[in-house]
C-alpha cells in the first residue's frame, strides 16, 4: 500500500479513528498495530506475509534463548543470522547468482537450465525485505551485547517488527529505542498532532511535488543512449536524480515520522540535508542515518572500526561499503556504487588525516566537490548495467561534449525545481555552517499553520505523476 494512494488515506483514517480507544490497553493496542500492519503490507502481496512472521519468530525465540542461556549465546546468534540472512539471500540474491553462474557456463559452451528449476515465488523481491530483516536482526544483536533485555510478550515484539509507518522503507528503528515507546506511548496532544501533520505535509510535498515531478525527465534521460546527449544534459540529469532519490526517500521517512508522532512515538531523524556535506564522512552521517548507523554499529565497529592499523581501517571501510552496495541490490552496478564511496572516504582519510579547514571558501569548495562526486556515484545507483553507467560518466567528464544547446532539451519545470531546491540547500548551508540566523517568524504557530496548509494544497493541485517510492525495491 502506497502512502501516496487513496487506499492508504482510507486505511490511515480508519486506523487513527480506532487507535485512541485502545491506546490505554497494551495487548489490544499491539494487536491493532499488528493487524493494521499486516493489512498494509499484505495489500501488496499477502503471500509474503509469512516471511515477516518467520523472520520475527526466529529473532523472538533467539533473543529469549540468548538471554536465558548466555553460555550458548554465540550459537543462538548464529541461528538468527543464518535464518534471517538465508531468507534475504533466497529472495534477493539467489536468482542473480544462479543466472550469473548459468551465463558463465554458457560462455564455455555448456547449456544448462538452472533458472527454470527455481520456484517462481523467489522470482519476486518482497517489498521492504531488507529493511525489516535488518530491523529484526538489530533486536538479536542488542540482546546478545547485553544492551537490551528481551521481551516475553510476543504481541509487543511483533508490533515492533511490523510497525506499518516505517515497515517497507524505514527509517530502520531499533528495539531499544521503540519497545518502551510501544509499551507507554506518549499522549498525542494538539502539539504532537500538529507536529505530525507538519512532517506528513513536508513528506508528501517532497514526494509527490518534487520527486514525482523530476521523475519523468530522469526516466527519459536514463532510458536514452549515453551518446545521445552532452555534458550539460547529463550533469542536469545526474543532479536531478540525486534530488529525486533524496526527496523521494526523505519524504517517505518524514511521513513515517509524522505517523509515528500520531501514534505517540518519536522515530529518529533519517535525513539531515546530506547535500551540504563537506566530506563523505559527514555525508554518511546525514544520509539514510538509520541504515548508515546500522552498518557502523553491527559491521564496521565489530570488524575493528578505526581502532586498528591504518590499512585495517581502510579494509574495514571497504568491506562495510561493499556490503552496503550489495544490500541495495544483487547487481554489479550497486557494488560499484558502494566501492566509489569506499574510495572517496579512503582518499579523505589519506588527504585529510587530522581535520578539514573551517575556512568558508574551503568549505564551499569541498561541499561542491562532495556533491559532484556523489552525483557521479548515483549514476551507478540508477542505471541497470555497469557498461551503461560508464558511458554516462564518460559523458559527464568529457569536455569535448560540452554544448550550451543541450539546455534546450531540458524541461523548464526541471530547471525551475532544481534551482529552487539548490537555493534552499544553500540557505541551510549558510544557516548551519555560516552562522546565518533563521527569522523568528518561521517558528510562529500561525506561519507554520499557513505553511502546512500551503504544502497540502500544492500536493493536491500541483503533484507530479504518481510513482511508487524508489526504496520499495530494496
Amino acid at each position: 500500500m502506497l502512502f501516496n494512494s487513496v487506499e492508504f488515506i482510507i486505511f490511515a483514517s480508519i486506523f487513527f479513528f480506532i487507535y485512541p480507544f485502545l491506546k490505554d490497553t497494551n495487548n489490544r493496542r499491539y494487536a491493532l498495530i499488528i493487524v493494521a500492519s499486516l493489512i498494509f503490507y499484505g495489500w501488496w502481496d499477502f503471500r509474503y506475509l509469512f516471511l515477516l512472521f518467520v523472520s520475527g519468530f526466529i529473532d523472538y525465540c533467539m533473543g529469549y534463548l540468548i538471554y536465558r542461556y548466555p553460555h550458548y549465546k554465540k550459537y543462538f546468534l548464529s541461528v538468527s543470522l543464518m535464518g534471517n540472512l538465508g531468507i534475504l539471500f533466497s529472495f534477493k540474491y539467489l536468482v542473480w547468482l544462479v543466472s550469473s553462474y548459468q551465463q558463465i557456463l554458457s560462455s564455455f559452451g555448456m547449456t544448462v537450465h538452472l533458472i527454470e528449476r527455481i520456484d517462481p515465488i523467489f522470482m519476486i523481491l518482497p517489498v521492504g525485505i531488507s529493511f525489516y530483516t535488518f530491523q529484526s536482526l538489530s533486536y538479536t544483536f542488542d540482546v546478545y551485547r547485553g544492551e537490551l533485555k528481551p521481551t516475553r510478550n510476543p504481541l509487543l515484539f511483533f508490533a515492533y517488527i511490523s510497525l506499518f509507518p516505517q515497515l517497507v522503507a524505514g527509517p530502520i528503528i531499533r528495539a531499544r529505542d521503540v519497545l518502551q515507546e510501544l509499551r507507554m506511548p506518549q499522549h498525542p496532544d494538539g502539539q504532537r498532532i500538529f507536529e505530525g501533520l507538519r512532517r506528513i505535509a513536508i513528506g508528501f510535498f517532497k514526494k509527490v511535488v518534487i520527486a514525482d515531478s523530476l521523475a519523468p525527465f530522469v526516466n527519459a534521460a536514463f532510458a536514452s543512449d549515453p551518446w545521445d546527449h552532452g555534458m550539460i544534459y547529463w550533469w542536469v540529469a545526474a543532479i536531478a536524480f540525486a534530488f529525486q532519490v533524496y526527496f523521494d526517500f526523505s519524504g517517505y521517512s518524514d511521513i513515517a515520522i509524522g505517523l509515528g508522532k500520531w501514534m505517540g512515538m518519536d522515530f529518529k531523524m533519517n535525513f539531515n540535508h546530506p547535500y551540504i556535506s563537506s566530506s563523505f564522512k559527514e555525508f554518511w552521517s546525514r544520509w539514510h542515518i538509520s541504515l548508515s548507523s546500522w552498518f557502523r554499529d553491527y559491521i564496521y565497529i565489530p570488524l575493528g572500526g578505526s581502532r586498528l592499523s591504518s590499512l585495517r581501517t581502510h579494509a574495514n571501510l571497504w568491506v562495510t561499503m561493499l556490503i552496503s552496495g550489495l544490500w541495495h541490490g544483487a547487481s554489479l552496478h550497486f557494488v560499484v556504487w558502494g566501492a566509489l564511496h569506499a574510495m572517496y572516504m579512503s582518499l579523505e582519510r589519506i588527504l585529510f588525516p587530522d581535520h578539514r579547514s573551517k575556512n568558508i571558501l574551503f568549505l564551499i569548495g569541498s561541499t561542491l566537490s562532495t556533491f559532484a562526486l556523489t552525483c557521479i556515484s548515483f549514476v551507478f545507483f540508477r542505471v541497470h548495467s555497469l557498461r551503461y553507467g560508464l558511458g554516462i560518466v564518460k559523458a559527464l567528464i568529457d569536455p569535448r561534449r560540452l554544448s550550451l544547446k543541450e539546455i534546450n532539451y531540458i524541461p523548464g519545470l526541471v530547471l525551475l525545481l532544481l534551482t529552487a531546491v539548490i537555493a534552499q540547500e544553500c540557505l541551510v548551508f549558510a544557516k548551519q555552517k555560516g552562522g546565518l540566523h533563521q527569522p523568528l517568524f518561521f517558528k510562529d504557530p500561525i506561519f507554520q499553520s499557513f505553511l502546512v496548509a500551503l504544502l497540502l494544497t500544492i500536493c493536491i493541485f500541483y503533484r507530479g505523476v504518481g510513482n511508487a517510492f524508489i526504496y520499495f525495491q530494496f
